[in-house]
C-alpha cells in the first residue's frame, strides 16, 4: 500500500491544466496521468477491503481526496461552495460501495453452515456472534471518525441524494451492533459449559447436560434478540451436533464391531442413555420454561416442533439402537459357547448348541469385519447387513427354542429346571425363544407343589417321631432315677436307662454336632430354606404363571407351610424355656463327684443336661436368638468357671481312676495308705459338695493336688519299670551274626573279641541303670527297704530281669538253631577248609572227634560266651543265694534243650563231613607212590612189576620188554582221564545246609600231582625223539666231514678212512630208514597232547624230495607275475569303458586255468610239507575280477536310475525319494570293498552319485516356497547361466547347470530366502500384534481418572518383540527389511520407555493425589508443594484422557513430546515426595514407631490424630497384636479420650494400671499409651511374682491371661515339627507368665545352690525332680480340656521348662558348683536371645517394636 500511495502522490503533484490552454500533448499526458491515478486509487481500495476480510473485519475504503476533509469547515457555506465537485462525486461513489459492503456483513446469518449441509457445533455459533460483534464495532467506529462525519455533513450541505442512504446505512449498523452485542453477551456463559463437555469423556457428560440447557433457557428468557425460534433452533441443533460428535469419538466406529461385544454394547447403551437424557432434559426445560421469566414478564414458549431440533439426533439414535440390538443379540448368542446340558440328552443338546454357536461366529465375523462406518446414518449397507443378520438369528432362535423345550423336558427336578432357566438367562427374553418356552412355566408350579408336599411329609414324620419319643421319655425318666438306686444291680438295666436319658425326652435326633433344641430349630430353618430358596426363584420369572389359579394355590400352600414351621419353632423354644430352669437348678445341687459302688471308680457329676444348656445357649446366641431364659443365661455366663472346675476335676478323676485301673497287685500294698487318705477326703465331694457350694475350689484343691502327686509318682515308677523292660529288650539280639549282616555270608568270628566286649559293656551299664531305677522307685513309693512288701516288689522286678536274660540268650540260641536247620534252606553258617597235606587229607578247623581246638570246641565256646552275659549283672534281690543270674539261666530246661540240640547237630554234621573226606581215598596212590620207580620199571618191562612176577623170576631176573608207543599212549590217557575226573569235582560242598566245606585247596593240589604223572611220560617221548635225531645229525656231520676230505695220490690211510665212512653209511642206511616212521608217529602223538618240538627236529625230517617241488613253484610264480601285469592293463578298471562284461568273462576263464595248476602244486607240497608261495598275484586277480563284477553291477543300476530321473518334470520332481535312493546308492558304494576305491571306475561312480546328491540338495532347496523372483535372479548371477523356469523344465535341464559346482551359492541364496521369509513372517506378526494391542484402563477410585492397567501380557509381548527385532538387526540378511525393522525397533523402544515412566508417574501420582488433593492438613502444612501438585494433577489428567482416546499402544506412546512431558511430571513429583517425606520424618522422630508403618497409614493417623477412636484401626500395626483400646464413657455413654485398657486380636482384655490420657497431638498420646502398657506389664509382673508362692503353680497359671510372646510359641513349634502352624494363635501383649516363671526358676536354682553350700548334697537333684513333676503336671493338663489361650500358654511354658530342666540336669551330671554356674546362666540367656532372634527373622517391621 505504501508504494501505491507514493505513486499516487507523485501523479497528483502535476495536475492537468483544466483551462484547455497549453500544449495538446500535455493535455493528453494529463489525461493519462489522471486515468492512472484513478486505477491506482481503485486498486488501493480493493486491497484495503481484502486485508479487512483476511482479518475478519469489514474495512471501508475512503474516497479520493478524503485527506482534505479534515480541513473543510462544513459550517461555513463559502467553504462548502468552494469544494470540488469531484470530491462530492467520490464521496457518493464511496457511500454506494459502503452500502454494499455493510449489507453483505449484515445479511450473514449463523445458520448458513447448517443450511449448507455441514454439522457445526455450538462453538461455531458463539464464534459467529463474537466475530459479528467485533466486525460491526469496527464498522461503527469507522463511520464515527471525523473524516466520515465531515463527509456526511458535506453530503447534507450539498443536499446529495445519497445522504438519506448514508443515514439509513448508519442506522442499520447501529441496530445490528446493538443486537450482536446483546447476543454475544448472553451466549458467552455457554463457553465454559461447552468446554466442559468437550474436555471430559462422553460417559461423564450426563451431569453437564442439565446446566447447559439451563443456560440456554436463561438466554431465551433474558436476551432481547436471541429469543426467536430460528436462532434458538440453530443453537440446539449445534448442541445436538456436539453430542453426536462426542458420542462418535467415544464409540470409535472402526472398533465398535471389531472389539469385545460386551464392552462395545456397554458403550453404546451409555451413549444412548446420555442422548435420551438430553432429549428428556430438553422436554423438561421446555415444559418449565415459564419459570425462567420474571413475574409480570411475558412468557414466550418454545412452540416450534421438536423435530426441527432433533432431526439428525433422532436419526443417529435410530442407528445407535440398531447397533445396540445387533450387539445385544451377539452377546446373547455368544452365551451358547458356555451352555452345557445335563441329563440323558445333555451331550447331544450341548453339541447342537455348540454347532449353532460356531455357525453364529461365522455370521458375526463377516459383519464385524466390515470396513464401513456403522454410525454413519447415510450408510445403507449396514442396514442391509443387519437385516440379513436378524433373519439368520431368528432361525437360530427357533432352533434354540426347540432345544430349550427338550432340555426342560429332560430336567430331573425343580432345581435342574431353575438352573436351566438361569443357563438360558436373557435368551429367554428373545420373542421366538420365549414363545417356545411359555408352555413350560406351568410345570414349574406343579414341580414346586410336589416339593411342598414332600416338605409337609417330612414335617409330619418329624412330629410323629417326637410323639413316640414323648412316650419313651417317661420310661427314660423312671430309669434315670433308678440308675442311682442301690437296689439297681442289673448292669443291662443301667445301660438301658442311660440310653433313654441320652434321648433327652421329647426331642428327635437331628444335627448330631448340635445341641437338641438348637438342632431342632436349625432343622426347621433348613426345611424352611428348602422351600424358600426355590420359591425365591419364582420372583425372577416374568411369565404370568403365578397369576393362574394353580399358581395362587401353590403360593397359599407355601405360606401355610412356612407358618406351620414358624409355629413349630415357637412351640419348641417355648417348651424348652419353661423346663430348663427347674432341671438346671436340680442338677446344680447334686454332688460334684459320683462313685461306682462296684468298681469304686469316680466320675465328675456334671450332668449332661447342664452341658446341653451350655451348648444350647451357645448356639442360640450364635443365631442371635433373643429372650434366652434367665437361668440358662446365668449358667452360660459362668461357663468359664464351670469349664475350669470341671476340667480340673476331670484331671483329678482321671488320675484317680488311672491309679485304680493301672496299679499292680504288687504295687497296691505300697500305696494303699495314701489311697485311703485320698478316699477320706473325696467323701465330702461325694456327699455334700455341689456345684453351687461357695468356695468349692478351696474344698477340692488339696484333694486334686494329692491325687495328682500320687498319680505322678506311680506313673514315674511304672515308667521306670518300663525303662527296665526297654533296657532288657535292647539285649534281645544275636551276639554272633553273619558277616556284615548279609544273609549269604557265614558267621562272623574274626571280630569275636571286639563283639563280645561291646555286648558285655552294654550289659554292665544296663545293670547299673536297672539298680538305679529300682532305687528311685523305692523313694517314689516311700517304702521301707526291709519290709516284706518291698521285697515282694523287688522279686517282681527280679523276675523281669530273669525273663530279660532268658529272652536275650534264647535269641542268640534261636539264631544259631534257625541258621543250622537243614529244612530252612538258608545260606551256610559255618565254613571249613579241606586241604591235601601229603600223605593225608585234613580239615581246618579239625572235624575229628576229640580233636583239640576243633570245630566242636569252637561252637561250645560260642555258647559259653552267650551264657556269660547273665553273670554281668548283680542280683537285685539281695536276699537271693546267687550273686548273679547265670546259674538260673543254666538251670532253665528250655535253654538247655536248645543247647543240646545245637551240639547234636554239630556232631552229626562233623560225621558227615568226615565221610565226605574218606570218599577221596582211591586217589591216595597218586600222591603216595614213587614216580621215578614207576617210570624205571615201565621203561624196562612195559609195566610195573607185581610181587608175583618178581617172585617168579627171582633167579634169572625178569626179562626186559620195552614199552611200545601204544603203551605210552594208554598211560598218558589214563592220567588225562583222572585229571578230568578230579577237575569235575565240586570245589565247595554244603552239608545239612549250614556246613560249608571248601575243597578248593585239596582239588588244586591233587590236580597238580596228576599233571606231574602225565608230564613224566610226555617228556620221555620228547627226549627220545630229540636224542634220536641228534645222534643222526652227529653221524651225518662226521660222515660228511670224512667224505669231504681230499685224498691225495698215494694217501692210502686217507682212502681207507673214506672207505670206512662209506661202509658206516651203508651199515646205518637200513636202521636210519626204519627210524623215521616211528619218530613221525611219536611226533603225531605228541601233537595230540599239544606238545611242541623244536624247529631243528622238523628240519632234520626234510628230504631232498622238496627240491623239485620248489623249482616248479618258482616257475609258476614267474608265470603268475606276468599274468598279473597283463591283467592290470587289460581289465575294465576305468569308468568310461565299453563292454566291461566281455572283458571280465575272458579274464575269468584265464584265471580259472591258472588256479587249477596252482592247486596241483599245493597238493604236492602238502605231501612233503614244502612251503609253497601264496601266489598272491593270482589270488589278487581272482579277487579283483569278482570286485569288478560287483562294481560294474552297481554302476549299471545307478546309471539306469539316474537316466530315468532326468526325464522328470520340474514340478513333479520328488527330491525326497530321489535323495533316499541316492543315499542308498551311496551307502551301497561305501559298503563295497575298500580296494575298489583307487579304481577309476569306482571314483567315477562315487563322483556321479555325489554330484547327483549335491544337485538334488540344491534342487530341493530351490523348491523352497521362500524363493522369490529376486532370488532366481541372484542364482542366475551366481551360475552365469540365464534360464527360464516353466512347466517343461526337467531335472536333466537343471543338472546341466552343474548345480553341484554351485552348492554353496545355492545354499546361501536359499538360506537368505528362508531367513527373509522368517523375517517377513515376524514383521507381519508384529504388525498384526501391535495393530490390535490396546491399553487396558481402570478408573482411579477417587477421581475416576482412567489409569493404565498393568498388563503382564503387554509387557511380556513388548520385551519379546524387542528381542526379536534386535535379533533381526543382527542378521546378515537384514538388508531388504532394514528400513521396516528399524522403524519398528524405534517405535517399540519408545513404547517401552514411555510405558515404564508412565507407570512410575502414575504410581507416584496415585499415591500423592489423595494426600495433596484430599488431605486438607497436608495442604495447610505444605502449601507450596500442594500448589505444585495441583499443576501436576492437571497435566497428568490431560495426559490420561488423551491416552484413553488413543487406545492403541504404539500410537499412544509414540506421540511427539510425550516422553518429555512425563519426565517433567516425574521430576516435579519427586519434589513433592521429598517435601512430604521431610514432613513425615518430623512426626516419626516424635514417635519412632511411625517408622514401621506406611506413609499412607501415617497420614491417616495424623489426619485423625485428635480422635483416638479412629486411630484404633492402626494400633495393631504400631503394637504387636494390640487390636483396640477401651475408653472411658461419659454420662451420654460416648467414649472420652481416657484409655482404660487394651484388647488383643482375640478379644482378650487387659486393664491399664492407671488411666491413660489420649488427648492432644497423636504422637504425644501414643507415647502415653506406650508408657501405660509398660507400666501395666510391670505391675502385672510384680503381682505375678508375688503370687507365685501363694498357690500351686498349675493354679497360678490360670490366674493370669494367656499373654504370651510370639517367639516362645515359634520356638516350641520349631522343636516339635513346624513352628508356622501355631504362630498366629498367640496373643503377644506381654511376657508376664513366662517372665515370672523364668524369675522363679532363677531364684529356685539359686536356692538350690545355697543349700548345696550348706551341705545338702541332693538339693539340686530334688529341684530337678520338682521340675520333672511340674512338667508332668503341665503335660497332664494339656491332655485335659483347656481353652485355646490356656493351652497355648501351657505349651509355651512347657517349652521353657524343658530347657530349664535340661540346664539343671547338665549341672547335676557335671557336678557344677556355685562358682561355675556363670556358664549355665549364660546358656539360659543364650536360649532366650536365640528365641528372640528366631522371631526377628519372621517379624514384620510393625512387629519388631514389640
Amino acid at each position: 500500500m505504501a508504494p501505491l500511495g507514493e505513486l499516487h502522490r507523485g501523479l497528483s503533484a502535476n495536475p492537468t491544466d483544466s483551462s484547455g490552454t497549453g500544449d495538446v500533448s500535455e493535455q493528453i499526458e494529463g489525461r493519462k496521468r489522471q486515468a492512472c491515478t484513478t486505477g491506482i486509487r481503485s486498486l488501493k481500495s480493493n486491497i484495503f477491503v481484502v486485508i479487512g476480510q483476511v482479518k475478519g473485519k469489514t474495512l471501508l475504503p475512503l474516497p479520493a481526496g478524503s485527506e482534505r476533509m479534515e480541513y473543510i469547515d462544513c459550517e461555513n457555506e463559502k467553504t462548502v461552495e468552494l469544494v470540488d465537485k469531484s470530491l462530492v462525486h467520490a464521496i457518493e461513489s464511496t457511500v454506494i460501495e459502503w452500502s454494499y459492503q455493510i449489507q453483505g456483513a449484515l445479511k450473514r446469518e449463523s445458520s448458513e453452515p447448517l443450511l449448507q449441509g455441514s454439522n457445526p457445533n455450538p462453538k461455531v455459533e458463539l464464534e459467529f456472534w463474537k466475530n459479528r460483534c467485533e466486525d460491526l464495532e469496527c464498522i461503527y467506529n469507522q463511520l464515527k471518525t471525523k473524516k466520515v462525519r465531515n463527509m456526511a455533513e458535506l453530503l447534507d450541505r450539498v443536499q446529495s441524494s445519497y445522504f438519506p442512504a448514508f443515514k439509513a446505512m448508519f442506522r442499520d449498523v447501529l441496530e445490528a451492533l446493538t443486537e450482536a452485542q446483546d447476543i454475544n453477551l448472553h451466549l458467552t456463559p455457554l463457553q465454559r459449559h461447552l468446554e466442559d463437555i468437550e474436555s471430559v469423556e462422553f460417559n461423564e457428560v450426563k451431569p453437564l447436560i442439565s446446566p447447559l440447557l439451563h443456560v440456554v433457557c436463561l438466554i431465551w428468557a433474558t436476551s432481547n434478540y436471541y429469543n426467536t425460534p430460528a436462532r434458538i433452533i440453530v443453537l440446539l441443533q449445534e448442541i445436538c451436533n456436539l453430542l453426536i460428535q462426542q458420542a462418535w469419538n467415544y464409540l470409535t466406529p472402526e472398533d465398535i464391531l471389531k472389539g469385545e461385544a460386551e464392552e462395545s454394547l456397554g458403550k453404546v447403551r451409555e451413549a444412548l442413555s446420555i442422548l435420551r437424557y438430553f432429549k428428556q432434559t430438553f422436554e423438561g426445560r421446555r415444559e418449565n420454561l415459564h419459570t425462567y421469566f420474571k413475574p409480570g414478564q411475558g412468557v414466550k414458549e418454545w412452540d416450534f416442533q421438536s423435530l426441527l431440533v432433533f432431526a439428525r439426533l433422532d436419526s443417529f439414535l435410530r442407528r445407535l439402537e440398531m447397533v445396540e440390538d445387533f450387539l445385544a443379540t451377539a452377546l446373547d448368542i455368544m452365551k451358547l459357547e458356555k451352555l452345557e446340558f445335563s441329563g440323558i440328552r445333555g451331550k447331544a443338546l450341548s453339541q447342537q448348541v455348540l454347532s449353532m454357536y460356531e455357525e453364529f461366529q461365522e455370521v458375526y465375523k463377516v459383519l464385524s469385519e466390515r470396513s464401513y462406518d456403522c454410525l454413519d446414518t447415510n450408510n445403507v449397507e449396514f442396514e442391509h447387513d443387519v437385516s440379513d443378520f436378524k433373519q439368520k438369528v431368528e432361525d437360530m432362535d427357533r432352533r434354540l427354542g426347540t432345544i430349550f423345550s427338550q432340555a426342560f423336558d429332560d430336567a430331573a427336578g425343580l432345581e435342574h429346571a431353575f438352573k436351566l432357566l438361569d443357563i438360558f438367562g436373557s435368551l429367554l427374553e428373545r420373542p421366538v425363544i420365549a414363545a417356545s418356552a411359555s408352555d413350560k412355566y406351568p410345570r414349574l408350579i406343579t414341580m414346586f407343589d410336589g416339593d411342598l408336599d414332600d416338605a409337609k411329609l417330612i414335617y409330619l414324620r418329624h412330629i410323629q417321631e417326637e410323639m413316640e419319643l414323648d412316650m419313651l421319655s417317661s420310661v427314660g425318666s423312671l430309669l434315670s432315677g433308678m440308675i442311682y438306686c442301690a437296689e439297681l444291680s442289673s448292669k443291662y438295666l443301667q445301660i438301658l436307662a442311660l440310653s433313654y436319658i441320652c434321648l433327652h425326652s421329647g426331642y428327635p435326633s437331628v444335627h448330631r454336632n448340635m445341641s437338641l433344641v438348637a438342632g431342632a430349630l436349625r432343622w426347621a430353618q433348613e426345611l424352611r430354606d428348602r422351600i424358600q430358596v426355590p420359591f425365591s426363584h419364582f420372583r425372577h420369572i416374568t411369565h404370568p404363571c403365578l397369576e393362574s389359579p394353580e399358581g395362587k394355590r401353590m403360593i397359599q400352600k407355601y405360606k401355610d407351610m412356612v407358618q406351620l414351621l414358624e409355629r413349630y419353632q415357637e412351640k419348641l423354644y417355648k417348651d424348652w424355656s419353661q423346663t430348663v430352669s427347674e432341671k438346671s437348678q436340680y442338677n446344680l445341687t447334686r454332688p460334684v463327684i459320683r462313685r461306682d459302688p462296684e468298681t469304686k471308680l469316680i466320675t465328675v457329676n456334671f450332668d449332661l443336661q447342664l452341658i446341653s444348656v451350655l451348648r444350647e445357649v451357645s448356639y442360640l446366641e450364635a443365631n442371635q436368638v433373643e429372650s434366652i431364659p434367665e437361668t440358662a443365661a446365668e449358667i452360660y455366663s459362668s461357663k468359664e468357671s464351670y469349664r475350669k472346675l470341671v476340667a480340673n476335676l476331670e484331671l483329678m478323676v482321671n488320675g484317680y481312676n488311672k491309679i485304680l485301673r493301672t496299679v499292680l497287685e504288687v504295687e497296691y500294698p505300697l500305696v494303699q495308705g495314701q489311697l485311703q487318705d485320698i478316699d477320706s477326703r473325696l467323701k465330702e465331694a461325694e456327699e455334700t459338695l455341689n456345684w453351687k457350694t461357695e468356695g468349692l475350689w478351696e474344698h477340692i484343691s488339696m484333694v486334686i493336688e494329692s491325687v495328682h502327686d500320687l498319680e505322678q509318682r506311680i506313673q514315674k515308677a511304672k515308667d521306670n519299670v518300663e525303662e527296665i523292660q526297654s533296657i532288657m529288650r535292647s539285649w534281645v539280639s544275636p551276639i554272633f551274626e553273619r558277616k556284615e549282616g548279609k544273609k549269604e555270608n557265614v558267621l562272623s568270628l574274626d571280630d569275636r573279641p571286639e563283639r563280645l566286649e561291646k555286648r558285655y559293656n552294654l550289659i554292665k551299664e544296663s545293670g547299673l541303670r536297672i539298680h538305679a531305677l529300682v532305687k528311685e522307685n523305692l523313694s517314689l513309693f516311700a517304702a521301707d527297704p526291709t519290709s516284706e512288701v518291698w521285697e515282694a516288689y523287688v522279686d517282681y522286678v527280679d523276675e523281669m530281669i530273669l525273663d530279660g536274660f532268658f529272652n536275650a540268650i534264647e535269641c542268640s540260641l534261636k539264631y544259631l538253631l534257625e541258621n543250622t536247620d537243614s529244612k530252612a534252606a538258608l545260606a551256610p553258617l559255618f565254613e571249613v577248609r579241606l586241604d591235601l597235606v601229603i600223605p593225608d587229607l585234613v580239615f581246618h578247623p579239625a572235624l575229628d572227634p576229640g580233636a583239640n581246638d576243633g570245630f566242636y570246641d569252637m561252637v561250645e565256646g560260642l555258647l559259653n560266651d552267650i551264657y556269660r552275659i547273665s553273670s554281668l549283672v548283680s542280683r537285685l534281690a539281695e536276699h537271693s543265694v546267687f550273686p548273679h543270674y547265670q546259674a538260673d539261666m543254666e538251670d532253665m530246661g528250655d535253654l538247655a534243650d536248645m543247647r543240646h540240640s545245637l551240639m547234636e547237630r554239630v556232631q552229626n554234621t562233623m560225621s558227615t563231613c568226615n565221610d565226605y573226606r574218606n570218599s577221596f581215598d582211591h586217589y591216595s596212590y597218586l600222591y603216595g607212590d614213587d614216580r621215578k620207580e614207576f617210570i624205571r620199571q615201565f621203561l624196562l618191562y612195559g609195566h610195573v612189576l607185581t610181587a608175583a612176577e618178581i617172585e617168579a623170576h627171582a633167579d634169572n631176573g625178569v626179562p626186559e620188554s620195552p614199552p611200545t608207543l601204544h603203551q605210552f599212549r594208554e598211560q598218558i590217557d589214563s592220567y588225562e582221564r583222572i585229571y578230568d575226573e578230579v577237575n569235575r569235582l565240586e570245589p565247595v560242598n554244603i552239608f545239612d545246609s549250614w556246613m560249608k566245606i571248601d575243597a578248593r585247596p585239596f582239588k588244586a593240589s591233587l590236580l597238580n600231582v596228576i599233571k606231574r604223572w602225565s608230564l613224566m611220560f610226555k617228556q620221555h617221548l620228547i627226549d627220545h625223539v630229540t636224542h634220536s635225531l641228534a645222534n643222526l645229525e652227529e653221524f651225518i656231520k662226521n660222515a660228511d666231514r670224512g667224505l669231504n676230505k681230499e685224498v691225495e695220490k698215494g694217501d692210502y690211510d686217507g682212502l681207507v678212512e673214506i672207505m670206512g665212512h662209506l661202509m658206516a653209511v651203508k651199515e646205518r642206511q637200513t636202521s636210519t630208514d626204519e627210524m623215521f616212521e616211528p619218530l613221525k608217529q611219536t611226533i603225531e602223538l605228541l601233537k595230540i597232547y599239544e606238545q611242541e618240538l623244536t624247529d631243528e627236529v622238523y628240519k632234520q625230517l626234510e628230504a631232498n624230495e622238496v627240491t623239485v617241488i620248489r623249482k616248479n613253484c618258482a616257475a609258476f610264480d614267474v608265470e603268475q607275475q606276468k599274468f598279473r601285469e597283463r591283467f592290470r592293463k587289460e581289465a575294465p578298471f576305468r569308468f568310461h569303458i565299453e563292454n566291461p562284461y566281455l572283458m571280465l568273462d575272458a579274464n575269468h576263464i584265464e584265471i580259472k586255468q591258472m588256479e587249477s595248476t596252482m592247486a596241483s602244486l599245493y597238493e604236492s607240497a602238502g605231501l612233503f610239507e614244502v612251503n609253497v608261495p601264496d601266489y598272491k598275484q593270482l589270488k589278487q586277480c581272482r579277487k579283483e575280477v569278482c570286485l569288478l563284477k560287483e562294481l560294474w553291477d552297481m554302476i549299471s543300476v545307478v546309471t539306469s536310475s539316474i537316466n530315468d530321473w532326468q526325464a522328470t518334470k520340474w514340478k513333479d520332481i520328488n527330491v525326497e525319494n530321489m535323495d533316499l535312493e541316492c543315499k542308498k546308492f551311496a551307502k551301497d558304494i561305501r559298503n563295497l570293498d575298500k580296494e575298489m576305491r583307487v579304481w577309476d571306475a569306482f571314483t567315477g561312480l562315487d563322483n556321479r552319485v555325489k554330484n547327483i546328491l549335491t544337485s538334488l540338495r540344491a534342487v530341493a532347496e530351490l523348491q523352497n516356497p521362500a524363493i522369490r523372483e529376486r532370488h532366481w535372479n541372484q542364482l542366475m548371477q551366481a551360475t552365469g547361466v540365464t534360464f527360464t523356469m516353466d512347466a517343461d523344465t526337467t531335472l536333466a535341464d537343471l543338472l546341466m547347470l552343474n548345480l553341484h559346482n554351485f552348492e554353496d551359492e545355492v545354499r546361501g541364496i536359499v538360506d537368505k530366502a528362508v531367513k527373509e521369509m522368517s523375517m517377513e513372517k515376524v514383521l507381519k506378526e508384529l504388525k498384526s500384534t501391535w495393530s490390535s494391542m490396546e491399553f487396558q484402563y481402570e478408573l482411579h477410585p477417587r477421581t475416576n481418572i482412567p489409569l493404565l492397567k498393568s498388563d503382564e501380557e503387554l509387557i511380556e509381548t513388548l520385551e519379546d518383540n524387542q528381542v526379536q527385532l534386535q535379533n533381526l538387526m543382527t542378521s546378515k540378511y537384514i538388508a531388504f527389511f532394514l528400513e521396516e525393522v528399524s522403524g519398528w525397533q524405534k517405535k517399540l523402544s519408545t513404547a517401552d520407555t514411555v510405558i515404564s515412566i508412565w507407570f512410575e508417574v502414575q504410581r507416584t501420582w496415585s499415591h500423592l493425589e489423595s494426600i495433596f488433593i484430599g488431605s486438607e492438613d497436608i495442604r495447610v502444612q505444605l502449601p507450596e508443594d500442594s500448589k505444585r501438585f495441583e499443576g501436576i494433577d492437571v497435566d497428568f489428567k490431560e495426559l490420561a484422557y488423551d491416552a484413553e482416546k488413543t487406545p492403541n499402544v504404539v500410537e499412544a506412546t509414540n506421540k511427539p513430546g510425550l516422553y518429555e512431558q512425563l519426565e517433567d511430571i516425574q521430576s516435579r513429583l519427586a519434589l513433592c515426595e521429598k517435601a512430604l517425606a521431610e514432613y513425615l520424618d518430623t512426626k516419626r522422630l516424635a514417635f519412632p514407631r511411625f517408622y514401621f508403618i506406611s506413609s499412607a497409614d501415617l497420614l491417616d493417623i495424623l489426619s485423625n490424630g485428635t480422635n483416638p477412636q479412629l486411630v484404633q484401626r492402626h494400633l495393631s500395626k504400631l503394637f504387636d497384636n494390640m487390636a483396640k483400646m477401651k475408653f472411658q464413657v461419659d454420662s451420654e455413654q460416648k467414649p472420652t479420650k481416657t484409655g482404660l485398657g487394651m484388647y488383643s486380636k482375640e478379644e482378650e482384655y487387659v486393664s491399664f494400671s492407671e488411666p491413660c490420657d489420649c488427648s492432644g497431638q497423636v504422637e504425644i498420646w501414643l507415647n502415653h499409651v506406650l508408657d501405660s502398657m509398660r507400666a501395666t506389664v510391670r505391675h502385672e509382673m510384680t503381682e505375678g511374682v508375688t503370687a507365685y508362692e501363694e498357690k500351686p503353680r498349675e493354679q497360678w497359671l490360670f490366674d493370669y491371661p494367656a499373654q504370651l510372646c510370639r517367639e516362645h510359641a515359634v520356638k516350641y513349634n520349631t522343636w516339635c515339627q513346624d513352628y508356622y502352624a501355631m504362630d498366629d494363635e498367640l496373643t503377644p501383649f506381654s511376657k508376664v507368665a513366662l517372665t515370672c516363671t523364668q524369675i522363679w526358676w532363677t531364684t529356685e536354682v539359686g536356692i538350690a545352690f545355697a543349700r548345696l553350700e550348706e551341705g545338702y548334697e541332693n538339693a539340686m537333684k530334688e529341684y530337678y525332680k520338682k521340675q520333672v513333676t511340674q512338667l508332668n503336671t503341665l503335660i497332664t493338663m494339656l491332655i485335659g480340656q483347656l481353652s485355646k489361650g490356656d493351652r497355648q500358654k501351657i505349651m509355651t511354658i512347657c517349652t521353657i521348662d524343658v530347657h530349664a530342666r535340661d540346664v539343671v540336669a547338665k549341672m547335676i551330671a557335671q557336678k557344677v558348683c556355685r562358682y561355675t554356674t556363670r556358664h549355665y546362666a549364660f546358656s539360659a540367656l543364650s536360649f532366650t536371645v536365640s528365641y528372640q532372634c528366631l522371631i526377628l527373622e519372621r517379624k514384620s517391621p510393625n512387629e519388631l517394636m514389640e
